[in-house]
């Protein structure tokens, strides 16, 4: 038995590296301790059957790190092959491209690629109707609060983006000769500090409460608008911005009485851009039918002309309720953003809205290359049973309602 002791011992000052080796010593101890009679002794075997144990647990540590290892090193080859065939393949593009186009232009490094995000809203009535009452009106909320609290929950949102574009529905002017109309909406032109403080860059100006002051009242509320660096485009006015050497251009068309005889100015603002040398096209419409959710037919004929023409995107609003989003020959089209920051209705018929954010990514020849959206789901209101006028951002099941609302008015789209 002693015999035994030592030849174990001896293999342990060598430092037993397999488990069965160290599984046998601890058998061979458990049965020495058993046979001996010296309590000092079993004692000492005892030390060494738990230094045995200690070895035996370090040993299968080891061995399932070395597994664990192979298994990350193998996983992480199979990911580096996959991606490279793909890649090689050309699988990895966006589908929003032509796949009959020529692929060598998508290949430019990331540093030559340029990132363009833009921002849309629906309809921004900055003032009231004077028939309304004055006590729960946009207007009475400026003199509360003042210009900065209306956009103050989408601000940052509005920051971080290249552009964002509003539709400027009423006037800001001081003229007091209203139209013979239901609704007529101004506000006071220093009603303009709702949106120079919020990161606004260009608004559509062709819609159906344009010119409820007359002529004067449009006139008042362009040259607002562009002192305050807002360009404003619709009707026969096109615009071409500037954002990090892309060109975007923008037209605005107001199609509600006049549906598709308003082909050609489609036509011709698109042509006009061109020769511009617009990089990026959007088409803004105001169109269809009030608290309608999905498109007429003249509002899906006009937007696929649009893109058929040359238009990379299509933008629209008037229903005052949300309306789908579709994709036609790779461009998106955005049938309604329904209302935004609205002085129109203490308590509108739908109060759920959303910014529309589209992604371009151009090449180093401006040509699109990937094309992404993000739609942001927001109240009119950060109150929930009226219109307080303060936009807001939704979050959690909110935010999952109204996303669902727009996926199954999109799903309609294709039924009508």
């Amino acid at each position: 038995m002693r015999k035994e002791l030592r030849r174990i011992l001896k293999k342990m000052e060598w430092r037993m590296t397999s488990i069965s080796e160290l599984q046998r010593a601890d058998v061979i101890l458990k049965k020495l301790s058993v046979g001996m009679d010296e309590e000092e002794n079993r004692k000492k075997i005892k030390r060494v059957r738990s230094i045995l144990r200690r070895q035996k647990y370090l040993q299968r540590k080891k061995l399932y790190l070395r597994i664990m290892t192979a298994g990350a090193v193998l996983i992480l080859v199979l990911i580096i092959l996959t991606v490279s065939f793909f890649a090689h393949a050309g699988k990895i593009s966006d589908p929003s491209i032509d796949e009959t186009e020529d692929t060598s232009e998508t290949e430019y490094a990331d540093s030559e690629s340029i990132e363009l995000v833009m921002s849309f809203t629906g309809d921004c009535i900055l003032g009231t109707d004077e028939f309304f009452d004055w006590n729960t009106s946009l207007n009475a909320y400026h003199e509360a609060y003042g210009g900065a609290y209306f956009l103050d929950n989408v601000r940052d949102i509005f920051k971080k983006d290249d552009l964002t574009i509003i539709n400027m529905e009423g006037t800001l002017t001081e003229e007091s000769a209203r139209l013979e109309k239901q609704f007529a909406f101004k506000g006071p032109m220093e009603f303009i500090d709702i949106l120079s403080g919020s990161s606004i860059e260009a608004a559509n100006i062709a819609n159906n409460h344009s010119h409820d002051y007359g002529e004067k009242s449009f006139q008042d509320t362009v040259e607002l608008l562009e002192k305050n660096n807002i360009a404003p485009f619709g009707y026969e006015r096109v615009q071409v911005l500037d954002v990090k050497g892309i060109k975007v251009g923008f037209f605005g068309i107001y199609e509600l009485d006049d549906h598709l005889t308003r082909i050609p100015q489609v036509k011709e603002n698109i042509s006009t851009l061109k020769r511009q040398n617009a990089d990026v096209i959007v088409a803004v419409f105001h169109w269809g039918n009030e608290l309608e959710e999905v498109p007429d037919s003249n509002q899906t004929t006009l937007a696929h002309l649009a893109i058929d023409e040359g238009a990379d995107l299509v933008i629209g609003h008037h229903p005052h309720i949300l309306q789908g989003v579709e994709q036609y020959k790779g461009k998106n089209i955005a049938y309604s953003l329904g209302n935004f920051c609205f002085g129109g209705n203490t308590h509108p018929a739908e109060m759920d809205t959303m910014i529309f954010q589209q992604k371009f990514v151009l090449n180093s020849e401006k040509k699109i290359i990937e094309s992404e959206i993000n739609m942001i789901p927001c109240m009119v209101s950060s109150e929930v049973d009226f219109n307080n006028y303060q936009p807001t951002p939704m979050e959690g099941e909110e935010a999952q309602r109204i996303i669902e609302k727009i996926q199954m008015r999109s799903d309609a789209i294709a039924f009508f």
